[in-house]
């Protein structure tokens, strides 16, 4: 099992290979279908995203709200292919990793192979445990959207497998 820190290794990105299983550590931001639509408009706009898009990751979630103690809720993936449609703009805008649940169309494995990127399975029904891997979660951008809203989290040795790499290896594939 290899530990990697989105933030301090993504230089090593090249090092990750698709069927890997991985701890992740590092900045992560949420969205989910409702999110992706308005950064796509704003994209679409030549205006700025809420966050920096370049070497950022993004997990297909919507957190629940965070029990007394913790930082975060319960915080499954959500399928990706649901974002598929927008997902090539931002990883051609600087979006390096990719965390959520299922296969992805060959656009996106494509994009990420041109893009140097990689996309990361996590796996459905473990809300409980990635929502115990938030060390923080803060809001950045489109409160009206609720769960669906774009929150940052810092995250701590979070199980994902590596699904698409920036080889263009691909698990869903094999």
């Amino acid at each position: 099992m290899k530990k990697f820190d989105m933030t301090k290794d993504a230089g090593k990105i090249s090092e990750l290979h698709a069927g890997e299983f991985v701890l992740l550590s590092g900045t992560v931001y949420t969205a989910r279908d409702c999110a992706h639509k308005r950064l796509h408009a704003l994209l679409a706009e030549k205006k700025p995203l809420p966050f920096e898009p370049e070497g950022a990751a993004i997990y297909y979630a919507g957190p629940c709200p965070a029990p007394e103690g913790k930082a975060c809720g319960s915080c499954g993936p959500t399928t990706a292919a649901r974002v598929d449609v927008f997902t090539p703009e931002l990883l051609d805008a600087g979006v390096k990793f990719m965390v959520g649940k299922g296969e992805r169309s060959d656009e996106v494995a494509r994009a990420a192979v041109k893009n140097g990127c990689v996309y990361f399975a996590a796996v459905g029904g473990a809300g409980a445990l990635y929502g115990n891997a938030v060390k923080k979660c803060e809001l950045v951008a489109f409160p009206d959207l609720l769960s669906e809203a774009i929150y940052r989290f810092e995250i701590e040795d979070f199980p994902v497998f590596v699904a698409i790499d920036a080889h263009g290896g691909n698990i869903y594939k094999r």
